[in-house]
C-alpha cells in the first residue's frame, strides 16, 4: 500500500447460501484480514481498529449475515459514516430460490428464518430484510450459474493485488432468452444487427471465431453503436469512479449468446481497456449452451 493509498473494508453480505464463506476464504487467500460473523455493532470499532493499524492492515473484510438483525435497516448509515479515511464496499451476493433451496437441501441445513415454515418460506423472508441492503450494494454478485471454484476464482480476478485499477469493467455477453444477467448494471441489445445463425457456415460457429466476428463487425451499424457506446460510457466509467463505485458490469445480448453479443463484447473490451484506471475483463455468459 502507497503513501497515497487509502486503507480498504469490505462488507460481505447477502443472501444465506449464495456463497459468503467462498467469498471470505478467497479474500484470505488474497492477503485480506477476514472477520466472519461479525456483531454489526462491532463494525465502528474495526474501523478503529484499521485506521490504528494503518500499512500493517491495508485490507480489512467483515462478513455479516441475517443474524445481524436490526443492522441491515441502518447499514447505509453505518457506512457512510465510515467512509471517512477509509475505502468502505459493500458487497452483495445472491442466487434464485431455486439454487438457495437446493443448496440448503445438498447440506440438510434450514434457512436462519425459516422457523416452522418451508425453506422457501426462509428465503422469501430474508429477501425482503435485504431489499434495501442489495439496492445500496456497491458490489452485486450472482452465484446462481457459479460453483465454488468459479466464484472463488471471480473474487480472485477482481481483487488481486497486482495491477489494480480505480475501476474493474466485466464486460459480458448473454442470450436473451435464458434471461437478463442480474448483475448487470448496463444493458445493451444486439439483436438490431443480423443474425449470423442463419448463414449455415457461420452457425456452428460464435463470436470468437474470427470469420464470425468480421461478419457481424461488418454489419450496417455495427462498429457506429460500438463508436456511440464507447464515447457514451466514457462519463459513465468516470462518474462510476467519483462515486467509488469500484466494480461495474456492461452487458450486451443477442438471441442466444452465442453470436453476436460475443463479438461485440469482445471489440468493446478491447476498446475500453484503453480508457484510463479501467480495469477489463470478459465473460460470456452463455456461450456453450444449445
Amino acid at each position: 500500500m502507497g503513501d497515497g493509498d487509502q486503507q480498504e473494508m469490505l462488507i460481505v453480505t447477502g443472501m444465506s447460501g449464495a456463497g459468503r464463506s467462498t467469498v471470505a476464504n478467497a479474500l484470505e487467500d488474497l492477503g485480506w484480514y477476514v472477520v466472519d460473523n461479525l456483531p454489526p455493532q462491532m463494525l465502528r470499532p474495526l474501523v478503529e481498529l484499521v485506521e490504528r493499524a494503518g500499512a500493517s492492515l491495508p485490507r480489512i473484510a467483515a462478513v455479516v449475515d441475517i443474524r445481524g438483525g436490526g443492522f441491515f435497516s441502518e447499514l447505509r448509515d453505518i457506512v457512510q459514516a465510515l467512509r471517512t479515511g477509509v475505502n468502505v464496499r459493500v458487497m452483495f451476493l445472491d442466487a434464485n430460490d431455486a439454487v438457495l433451496v437446493r443448496r440448503f437441501e445438498s447440506v440438510r441445513r434450514p434457512h436462519p428464518l425459516q422457523g416452522d415454515g418451508t425453506l422457501l418460506d426462509g428465503i422469501t423472508a430474508e429477501r425482503v430484510r435485504l431489499a434495501e441492503v442489495r439496492e445500496a450494494s456497491d458490489i452485486f454478485v450472482d452465484t446462481s450459474d457459479l460453483n465454488i471454484h468459479q466464484l472463488a476464482n471471480l473474487v480472485t480476478e477482481s481483487f488481486a493485488e497486482a495491477d489494480r485499477a480505480g475501476l474493474r469493467v466485466t464486460v459480458m455477453s448473454f442470450g436473451f432468452k435464458y434471461g437478463l444477467p442480474a448483475d448487470a448494471d448496463l444493458v445493451a441489445d444486439a439483436r438490431f444487427l443480423p443474425n449470423p445463425f442463419w448463414q449455415p457456415e457461420l452457425r456452428p460457429l460464435t463470436g470468437e471465431d474470427a470469420i464470425v466476428a468480421d461478419y457481424v463487425l461488418g454489419q450496417n451499424g455495427a462498429r457506429e453503436f460500438l463508436d456511440a457506446y464507447d464515447t457514451a460510457l466514457v462519463p459513465v466509467l468516470a462518474g462510476y469512479q467519483r462515486e467509488n463505485k469500484r466494480h461495474v458490469t456492461v452487458a450486451i445480448g443477442c438471441t442466444g449468446g452465442k453470436h453476436r453479443s460475443v463479438a461485440l463484447v469482445r471489440e468493446l473490451a478491447t476498446r475500453l481497456a484503453k480508457h484510463p484506471g479501467v480495469a477489463v475483463s470478459v465473460k460470456h455468459r452463455d456461450l456453450g449452451r444449445e
